[in-house]
């Protein structure tokens, strides 16, 4: 009975022992659950969702494609990159929210987005702002922007990288526009954006916001009479097959970022982030050349296909659209003044 007792004393104590390691491995694997979504500690595997709402095989579905590759090839697997094109996650004012809120995504977005946070960025989408894209990389280089991504930080949210060529964006409608007084009334769709919704309004249309994925369907239906965006972009969303005219009207030139929420961001280690930046830069290089090259070979096949192309007359456009600069009163006075004196002493 006594030898019984110990025996069963042992097991005790074995077991005993046992749970107490279970609980101390337990709680390791909790924190190195929360290095692989963040802290990458003892080497631990940081996923990261990477979202837009391009369709599969356009210039910004390439570049993701090709951040993904390096990212995670220079971080020897410690990164990995997980792509959700097409709006996936959501719409891109919600993602961004998401972001804010400490999801592990970073998000291609456009600054008037972002102007719900720091108003003064909603000026690098307004329109005929500069005369090359060129011109608003360079402003992404100057203290001018670096106090606005500054504010966006206190915000929640930092800017990955700048580095992205969205491209021109032009008008394809159902009905020929040569001018802006043939807008009058349209249905446009635009981004869910101040900046747009002011710019087609002071074209004399209706700008009408919706989700990219929506546009085929809506002018199917006839619930709009058009819709805006870089050739590829409207390639990628079918317009061309519902919508037969093309108004070259060039009304934004868009370079794009990529955000993430400060609440994630901060918990990668600084070498991870430095290779998310550092290769964000050089996928953004990599599908500059190919959105100029494929926005040349999609407006010929537009033609081959019976799209009806028309360069308009952009000085009409510029005049009538003057009105969005003075449309924002929680933009800084003289803001438009501000850019184009740094673009006038760009060295």
């Amino acid at each position: 009975m006594k030898k019984g007792f110990k025996w069963t004393k042992l097991i005790f104590s074995v077991v005993t022992a046992l749970s107490l390691a279970a609980c101390s491995s337990g709680g390791n694997n909790s924190a190195s659950s929360g290095a692989a979504n963040g802290s990458a500690e003892g080497g631990q595997k940081i996923s990261v969702n990477i979202a837009y709402g391009n369709q599969p095989g356009e210039p910004i579905d390439q570049l993701a494609n090709k951040w993904k590759e390096l990212a995670e090839q220079k971080s020897n697997g410690r990164l990995e990159l997980k792509l959700f094109p097409s709006s996936q996650l959501g719409s891109e004012k919600d993602v961004i929210e998401q972001a804010k809120m400490g999801n592990n995504t970073i998000i291609l977005t456009g600054y008037d987005f972002l102007m719900d946070y720091v108003p003064d960025m909603g000026i690098m989408t307004a329109p005929y702002l500069t005369d090359s894209t060129d011109d608003l990389f360079y402003l992404t280089t100057t203290d001018w922007f670096k106090g606005l991504t500054d504010q966006l930080k206190q915000k929640g949210l930092v800017v990955v990288t700048t580095n992205t060529l969205y491209g021109n964006r032009h008008l394809m409608t159902t009905k020929e526009v040569k001018s802006p007084d043939d807008m009058k009334g349209m249905k446009i769709r635009v981004p869910n954006s101040n900046t747009y919704i002011k710019t087609f309004e002071a074209l004399g249309a209706t700008p009408t916001p919706m989700p990219l994925a929506d546009v085929y369907t809506s002018l199917q239906q006839g619930l709009i009479d058009g819709a805006e965006n870089p050739l590829p972009v409207l390639q990628g969303t079918k317009t061309n097959e519902v919508a037969k005219f093309l108004a070259l009207t060039e009304h934004t030139k868009i370079i794009s970022p990529w955000v993430a929420g400060t609440a994630f961001f901060d918990t990668i280690p600084q070498d991870l982030q430095q290779i998310l930046v550092e290769t964000g830069d050089e996928a953004g290089e990599f599908a500059k050349a190919i959105t100029n090259e494929q926005s040349e070979k999609v407006l010929e096949e537009f033609k081959q296909q019976g799209v009806k192309v028309t360069e308009v007359d952009l000085n009409q456009f510029k005049e009538k659209t003057k009105s969005v600069y003075t449309a924002f009163p929680q933009w800084s006075p003289n803001l438009y003044e501000t850019v184009q004196d740094l673009l006038k002493n760009r060295k």
